[in-house]
């Protein structure tokens, strides 16, 4: 067997010697042909050679990768990341996770420091941020004073963690998103080590608590985003073991026309993958390369690979090339550094080259010059809109809504925008509702299409300045004709770093997005995860009594369906230039190219066209303002906190003081019963069904999202604690109590439960036929030791990486789902809690199979042993005593997740197996 010394090859730069794992070399020994493999590829060769132990990376781990072609979704392979990072929202529930844990080693007499991070951990305190303040100054520092003010506990946690724990790093709040300072700071494409006295140099490697921890493979690093339950596993040492992956080569050809922004792109690109190109995304590594990656910046890069989730990619890769060198000059790194990743790059294979055409599973060709602009939305973000047919789609979203055919004309929506103007109406048969609401001595006048939310956030477009200085310009002309925002619309600048305020100070901008309400409120997610804060109590008491349907604009990267505010029924995708020009025009029920977007003050008609910038004005002013001095001088400070949390005293005890007081963290129960011993696995009898579902069930509508509503299970156990209803704030807050999180778990307001006749998060208790919120039936089921499971569609668990839509079915009692295919983050978090995914075959679906939800359910061939793929028998009683039977396909794809699955879940293999090395020691 050959070991990592026997790929050892040296480089030399800048004076310094650099050992490295030779891919020339590996390619001498038979392993693989070099030149053939993707870039993706290339990168985990690299990283299972320089692992190689014969234990957990053994040999022929090496020689899968380097076949990958025919081994491709064959065979499990370990990959060992450099690195994790997690921000705070999926970061609380680990640190929570890890601090039970160590409980549990002491409960065995062991030293509770055997729970430790082995590798380096990032995390870094970004979701947190609610727009309570908006569109005056200084509201990212009124927001911030009520953060600390909320989340003390929070933070104290996390600053426990930091002296409890080797290799946590915490970047306090307000600093920015994690993607961001990820892409700008922490990434260094190549980091070096140094190891009995030699400077190892190897590729930056990394595993994220985020879907969106794709956004770094647009500067040449890979990495992608997993659930929080597999990254505890990861900093605990374990590999993380994946099905080798198949890649995709995405060739992009031709360049962007003027007017095209990278937001169009993406979400082209995105409506491509997902709807045109006719091969299966799911799980596989996008590969990007051919002539027209030249013409795309890293900036645009970024936000390209950022959205890799949204067309169902596991990554979108940019090679290194000399654009990626100067993206990371531009934000601040060494020219040392450069010059070591162009060399490593370049003595690798791993430098990007034109007439280099590496072998894919399947190649597609994406043509820039055919993209045009565009959003996405009302729900999902494929369902891209060119912006020339916005004002017909949008026309026919809302004759849907009112049950009216589409071919009937509605009067009225003209009307309303002239009586805001003008103060005349008229009425007319077949007409939009009109309300006027008064918001602080201005009339206002709300109508189906209406924006309540215009948000530039997300680390998705606000990480590209090209994107934010052209939003500026628009702006800075809007101002100078006299244009105003609706006031209906709550309008927000949630940069996702500091870096973003600068050059827009510098560059004279802000002011002008300011004066249109875009006010900077924080630096982290907001809009785009579900914080966008409440709206003015006569807006939404209009939106109740009319049922209006109204939407919401932002720059981000999700749009589901009840995900940015409770009352928008329609979501939009758009670059941070159309969330302004559509916050000025107030209503998403516009043509953009034949329609003004507002009035002067002497009534004259101003178009898009008039305030769109040219992508010279854009360029001159990115080029003057987005310095490396920018960057260098955000990120110099950028582990010190602000005044309260240096203040902030935090425990120093090896073991977490848990309060059973609080409402925000508590231990929680996943080691209730633990014991050393491995639990026989037992088949599933007599379950009953929770929950039965159709297609695209994101991890949105499962696990715990947004506003805390009023009269739901967990306002009510909040209440009874003695919070205050303004007080609940949302789920994501509270990820640190599984109290609460389980009683929001399947409560989206939007979810379709087909058991019962009603949105929202409800079921039916079996037998006695009763419907009732999810959490009581779980807890009715639980009480009287009746286990439950969950059918679905396809894509079951779409969506962000969320481990709580994993963690609260676990809660809530559910042993299995069958669906008719799943996710691949959330599929993986099913395994990590001990639920059994189970996939219907491929002929067989619920509605095929007269599956109703009232049946009593047998999953048997579970005790007789499991291996991957297992078929299982499923029995179905009837109510009428019938009894119907078909087979589904155990969704444990290699034996390590068997392994997980009969451990009873991740973190209990992980456990069992450090207590037992630390006794045999």
């Amino acid at each position: 067997m050959r070991l990592e010394k026997d790929f050892i090859d040296y480089i030399e730069v800048g004076g310094y010697k650099y050992k490295i794992i030779s891919l020339r070399k590996l390619e001498e020994l038979g392993y693989t042909k070099l030149d053939k493999l993707p870039y993706t590829i290339k990168i985990l060769l690299e990283n299972i050679a320089r692992n190689i132990d014969g234990y957990s990376v053994k040999e022929s781990d090496l020689k899968n990768i380097g076949d990958w072609i025919n081994k491709r979704g064959k065979v499990t392979v370990p990959y060992k990341p450099y690195r994790v990072v997690m921000q705070d929202y999926t970061g609380v529930p680990l640190v929570v996770d890890l601090a039970a844990m160590r409980d549990v080693a002491r409960q065995f007499n062991v030293d509770p420091s055997i729970v430790d991070a082995r590798i380096r951990g990032d995390l870094i305190i970004d979701h947190s941020i609610r727009v309570d303040y908006y569109g005056v100054l200084y509201a990212v520092r009124k927001n911030m004073e009520l953060e600390f003010k909320r989340f003390k506990e929070r933070y104290r946690l996390l600053k426990w963690a930091q002296n409890a724990f080797k290799n946590l790093r915490i970047i306090p709040p307000g600093k920015g998103i994690i993607h961001q300072v990820n892409i700008e700071y922490l990434s260094k494409v190549i980091v070096t080590n140094k190891v009995d006295g030699e400077i190892v140099a190897f590729p930056d490697t990394l595993l994220g608590t985020d879907s969106h921890t794709t956004m770094v493979n647009g500067i040449g690093v890979l990495g992608w985003g997993v659930g929080g339950i597999e990254a505890e596993a990861v900093l605990l040492g374990e590999p993380y073991y994946m099905s080798l992956p198949d890649v995709i080569g995405v060739k992009l050809v031709g360049t962007p026309k003027e007017g095209v922004t990278s937001t169009d792109i993406v979400l082209a690109i995105t409506e491509f993958l997902r709807k045109k190109a006719g091969v299966n995304t799911v799980g596989k590594l996008i590969e990007y390369y051919g002539p027209g990656v030249k013409y795309l910046s890293g900036f645009d890069r970024v936000t390209i690979a950022n959205m890799a989730p949204e067309y169902g990619a596991t990554t979108g890769f940019f090679p290194v090339d000399e654009v990626t060198l100067d993206y990371l000059r531009i934000t601040g790194r060494s020219d040392e550094l450069i010059e070591l990743i162009r060399e490593y790059c370049k003595k690798q294979g791993m430098f990007l080259t034109e007439d280099l055409e590496p072998e894919y599973g399947a190649k597609l060709v994406f043509n820039l010059d055919e993209v045009e602009p565009g959003i996405a939305g009302p729900a999902n973000p494929e369902d891209r809109i060119p912006l020339k047919k916005v004002k017909r789609k949008i026309s026919d979203i809302i004759h849907d809504y009112m049950g009216i055919p589409s071919h009937v004309t509605l009067g009225g929506r003209d009307r309303a925008e002239e009586e805001f103007v003008h103060g005349h109406e008229t009425i007319e048969e077949h007409e939009y509702p009109r309300v006027e609401v008064d918001l602080d001595g201005v009339k206002g006048i709300l109508t189906h299409g209406s924006i309540i939310i215009a948000a530039i956030t997300s680390c998705t477009n606000t990480s590209n300045p090209y994107l934010l200085i052209g939003a500026g310009l628009l702006a800075k002309k809007a101002v100078e004709y006299g244009l105003k925002v609706k006031p209906w619309v709550k309008t927000s600048l949630a940069p996702g770093s500091r870096a973003v305020t600068k050059y827009l100070e510098n560059s004279g901008l802000l002011p002008y997005l300011e004066a249109l309400g875009f006010h900077i409120v924080g630096y982290g997610c907001t809009t785009c995860i579900g914080n966008s804060g409440p709206l003015k109590p006569e807006i939404e008491k209009a939106i109740r009594s009319y049922n209006l349907f109204v939407t919401s604009v932002l720059s981000g990267n999700r749009n589901f369906s009840g995900r940015i505010h409770p009352l928008s029924r329609g979501n939009f995708l758009a670059s941070p230039i159309m969330v302004v020009a559509y916050a000025i025009k107030g209503s998403v029920d516009w043509d953009p190219y034949n329609e003004p977007i507002g009035y002067t003050p002497t009534g004259e008609a101003i178009y898009l066209k008039d305030i769109w910038p040219s992508i010279n004005e854009i360029n001159n002013i990115v080029r003057k303002y987005v310095t490396r001095d920018t960057y260098q001088e955000v990120y110099q400070d950028i582990f010190k906190g602000t005044e309260e949390w240096e203040k902030l005293d935090a425990p120093k005890s090896i073991t977490y003081n848990w309060s059973d007081k609080s409402t925000f963290i508590r231990k929680p129960p996943f080691f209730q019963g633990f014991t050393l011993e491995t639990p026989k696995p037992r088949d599933i009898i007599g379950a009953r069904v929770l929950l039965l579902l159709g297609d695209r069930v994101t991890t949105d509508h499962i696990s715990p999202a947004g506003m805390i509503p009023e009269n739901s299970p967990a306002a009510k156990y909040l209440s009874e604690r003695g919070v205050k209803p303004e007080e609940y704030l949302t789920y994501g807050s509270r990820r640190g109590n599984h109290e609460v999180m389980m009683r929001g778990t399947f409560a989206n307001p939007r979810i379709k439960n087909l058991i019962v006749d009603k949105e929202g998060g409800y079921t039916v208790y079996w037998p006695e036929n009763k419907i009732m919120s999810v959490y009581d039936a779980a807890m009715k089921y639980m009480e009287n030791k009746v286990d439950t499971i969950v059918i679905a569609g396809k894509a079951y668990g779409t969506g962000s990486s969320r481990d709580w839509a994993a963690k609260g079915p676990y809660l809530l009692g559910v042993k299995a789902v069958i669906a008719k295919s799943f996710e691949r983050i959330h599929r993986s978090n099913l395994i990590g809690m001990g639920i059994l995914p189970l996939q219907f075959k491929e002929d067989d679906d619920a509605q095929k199979l007269g599956l109703r939800g009232d049946e009593v359910y047998d999953i048997v061939g579970i005790e007789e042993g499991l291996y991957p793929r297992k078929e299982l028998k499923v029995i179905v009683h009837n109510p009428d005593g019938t009894i119907k039977q078909f087979n589904v396909i155990a969704r444990l794809d290699n034996e390590v997740e068997v392994d997980y699955y009969i451990n009873g879940g991740i973190l209990q293999y992980v456990m069992r197996k450090l207590i037992k090395q630390t006794k045999k020691q």
